[in-house]
Formats: structure tokens, C-alpha cells, sequence
């Protein structure tokens, strides 16, 4: 059983949006801080973002600032990463994975969704 699934890439025009989402299986996830990652072919896994545990702040890497949106829907156990403005330089593999603080290591990696971004 895997802890985390991501779910809700595809293929999108430059420009475009998508969402994702990230589900738990055995635990709650309002209870982690929850960060989204990327991996793109050939390249390190690189942070997005990070929701943090308690107040909700949110972290993202430079690249995504004011394009990406990292938010919780706790009835659902689901945190979203809402993608506006979709680049080239998007297309990646996507993850999610739970840690107690945005600052320290993350476990229960999900699978991935892939996100294309091409004309």
C-alpha cells in the first residue's frame, strides 16, 4: 500500500493549468507538512513546495513563485498544487511526500504524475 498518491497530471499547452492532488492512505495529512517535488528526465528531484503543519504556510522555489499554489482540503485528506501559467520547463515527474517540518528529511513518497507542458 502505497502512503501517498498523486493524481491529476496530463498533457497542457504553455500557458495552460492543471491540479493535482495528493491523497493518504492510514494517516491524516493535515497532521504533516506535505511537499510537492519534481523530477524532470535527466535532472536531480528538485523541491516545489512545502505546506507546513499548523499554520499552513507555504514555501516554493523560486521557478514557481506567483505561478504555483500549494493548499489543503482537509474533509478530502488532500492537499492540491494548483499550476497556472504552465512552462516548458514544468514537464516533470511529481511527487508528494510527508515530513514533520518543511525543514527536515520527507518519507512516504507517492508513485508520481506526470506533467506535460508542449505545444
Amino acid at each position: 500500500q502505497v502512503p501517498l498518491v498523486e493524481s491529476g497530471g496530463g498533457l497542457v499547452q504553455p500557458g495552460g493549468s492543471l491540479r493535482l492532488s495528493c491523497t493518504a492512505s492510514g494517516f491524516t495529512l493535515d497532521d504533516y507538512a506535505i511537499g510537492w517535488f519534481r523530477q524532470a528526465p535527466g535532472k536531480e528531484r528538485e523541491g516545489v513546495s512545502c505546506i507546513s503543519f499548523g499554520d499552513d504556510s507555504t514555501y516554493y522555489t523560486d521557478s514557481v513563485k506567483g505561478r504555483f499554489t500549494s493548499y489543503r482540503d482537509n474533509a478530502k485528506n488532500t492537499v492540491y498544487l494548483q499550476m497556472d501559467s504552465l512552462k516548458v520547463e514544468d514537464t516533470a515527474l511529481y511527487y508528494c511526500a510527508r515530513s514533520d517540518l518543511c525543514s527536515d528529511p520527507f518519507d512516504s513518497w507517492g508513485q508520481g504524475t506526470q506533467v506535460t507542458v508542449s505545444s
